[in-house]
């Protein structure tokens, strides 16, 4: 007899894996930041590139080595490289990666949005493929949410919040390229 703790824990890692491979390749993302309770915009493109990791790729051994677990905890996972460049002015804003791998409904992450150092995010899904995290460190609580609409398109929202009241909000739409 299958419990239904199993059964959800099965339906999460068949729709990571999912959402993973189906946001894998590159993509045009076009943020726009607003500071609380300001106001304040700021609005930047980034390109990204995502790359589907299957388990025991090294970058997930990596992974769960940082976070002290083991490698076989981790299902599936993603690399997520970007180059960001403000809208307005062309300027650079920022450059780099991230690993994530996913175990159970935790998505373990090499870094923070606002850390260099490994973090965890519980995760869930609202729709088949709408993945909404919920990651807390440094004080601050970051709730996220992605949503892949047809082969082409995600939006995605990040609601960042201190000491119980929200300081930013990010919204993105990415296109594949």
């Amino acid at each position: 007899m299958t419990s239904l703790l199993n059964l959800t824990q099965t339906t999460d890692v068949s729709l990571i894996a999912n959402f993973f491979q189906q946001s894998e390749g590159r993509w045009k993302s076009e943020r726009r930041y607003y500071t609380l309770p300001e106001g304040e915009t700021k609005e930047v493109v980034s390109i990204i590139t995502i790359r589907f990791l299957t388990p025991n790729s090294p970058e997930l051994c990596h992974l769960a080595t940082l976070h002290g677990i083991d490698e076989a905890l981790l299902t599936c996972g993603a690399e997520v490289l970007w180059d960001s460049h403000d809208s307005a002015t062309g300027k650079p804003q920022s450059e780099g990666s991230t690993l994530f791998g996913a175990g159970g409904t935790k998505l373990y992450r090499d870094r923070g949005f606002a850390t260099t150092k490994p973090v965890l995010a519980d995760f869930y899904f609202s729709a088949p493929n709408t993945l909404c995290l919920r990651t807390e460190y440094k004080g601050s609580v970051f709730e996220e949410e992605l949503k892949l609409i047809g082969q082409h398109y995600r939006t995605r929202q990040t609601i960042i919040s201190r000491a119980g009241e929200q300081q930013m909000i990010g919204q993105y739409l990415e296109k594949r390229l």
